[in-house]
């Protein structure tokens, strides 16, 4: 009895897997990466008790716009289309008398019978229809919990320093690779394999591989401030970074990344603004408009002080007064032409004088007639030395 009713399960199995099957997918959601592909069997169809997992020889596959399709047959790849519209499976090893003619059809029919009759009447196959989505993935947000290190280089400042900053956005990836991402990720899967399925994985290493992508992009002059503005740099930086681990190993690769924000230490934003900021005193025409810019504030300053305050009001203008010469030597420099070095200006050129003779002077006695500078040094009743119009220690005007 059971040779009978192998035989008579290997003939009708073998006789229901004559019919050509359809298969196709319905459209790939941005949450599935790979899907089994389905048969069509409608309500008039006569395929209804086709076996699993067996795909008749002459069937037609649909593939639609965004989808990849391969055929697995016993564990193995063995075919694949990208191209969008209908593929026909001619050589499948499960014979059909509706396709190839029917004297052939017959022929390795009865050889599939007696196989199959060997099996106690069972199909020994396993022929699949994957799909994959190669659309690309949006909406993956990143964030790094911990500052990452990065190298700022300004070649304007001679600046080469490390700090450490924080990012956060979002990037895409797609499947480069159906045949590797079935082979090394998903497998033979009954059901959809979903995005969540990876997506932790891929977070962490992409994390992992920021650290020498910014490298790249700092080695490009790049400054960390401007990488919302180097999106594509950054895919680049990061496709190199893991084209091992995800186009190596899973056929995936990085569409686009977006940076939302970038923010660095405190205290290396400080740092940084501080040394760009001395080397731009580097230019004398710079550092002179720093001088006067203080002297003009401490004259401001003067103004707003009032009793008491008076003193260390006027101490100020002395002390700005004597930088404007400073300044104007800074400023003779900068009219210089590039690798020239002016003539430093006499040290007393902003206190010369003019004495009651008509004489220009600029020492402390007249050239001409030897009387003193009226508003040089002099020497309060208070004992304390002077300069300017009042007096430093006790306030007094000068006499």
């Amino acid at each position: 009895m059971g040779l009978l009713k192998a035989g008579v399960g290997a003939l009708a199995g073998v006789l229901a897997d004559q019919w050509r099957e359809y298969f196709y997918c319905d459209a790939l959601d941005a949450n599935v990466l790979a899907k089994k592909g389905e048969k069509r069997v409608g309500g008039r169809s006569s395929n209804t008790k086709a076996s699993d997992n067996i795909i008749s020889n002459g069937s037609i596959i649909a593939v639609a716009d965004g989808q990849c399709m391969i055929i697995v047959e016993q564990g193995k790849v063995v075919d694949l289309c990208a191209e969008p519209g209908e593929f026909v499976y001619d050589t499948s090893t499960e014979p059909s008398i509706f396709y190839g003619g029917l004297g052939e059809g017959i022929k390795k029919s009865f050889a599939t019978i007696g196989k199959r009759f060997t099996f106690g009447g069972d199909t020994a196959k396993d022929q699949r229809v994957y799909y994959f989505n190669i659309k690309e993935i949006p909406g993956n947000l990143y964030g790094t919990p911990n500052p990452v290190p990065f190298r700022v280089v300004d070649q304007n400042v001679n600046l080469d320093v490390d700090i450490s900053i924080r990012c956060h956005g979002e990037y895409s990836y797609k499947i480069a690779d159906p045949m590797l991402f079935y082979t090394n990720v998903c497998g033979n899967v009954e059901s959809d394999y979903r995005r969540d399925s990876i997506d932790g994985q891929l977070k962490s290493e992409l994390l992992t591989a920021l650290q020498p992508a910014f490298a790249r992009i700092s080695a490009l002059g790049i400054r960390y401030s401007a990488l919302p503005a180097h999106t594509t740099e950054m895919s680049d930086a990061m496709n190199a970074e893991l084209s091992e681990k995800w186009g190596g190993l899973r056929g995936l690769r990085i569409v686009s990344f977006g940076v939302s924000s970038v923010t660095a230490n405190e205290d290396d934003e400080k740092m940084i603004k501080e040394l760009q900021r001395n080397a731009a005193l580097r230019d004398p025409n710079m550092a002179a408009a720093h001088l006067v810019g203080a002297q003009a504030q401490a004259m401001q300053d003067a103004a707003k002080n009032e009793g008491s305050g008076a003193f260390a009001a006027f101490a100020g203008i002395n002390m700005a007064q004597n930088m404007s010469g400073q300044a104007a030597n800074l400023f003779a420099m900068g009219q210089q032409p590039a690798g020239q070095t002016p003539a430093p200006a006499p040290a007393n050129a902003a206190n010369t004088w003019k004495c009651e003779c008509g004489a220009e002077n600029s020492g402390k006695f007249c050239s001409n007639c030897g009387k003193p500078n009226p508003n040089g040094p002099w020497k309060c009743e208070c004992g304390a030395e002077n300069t300017g119009k009042f007096c430093t220690n006790c306030g007094k005007p000068r006499p």
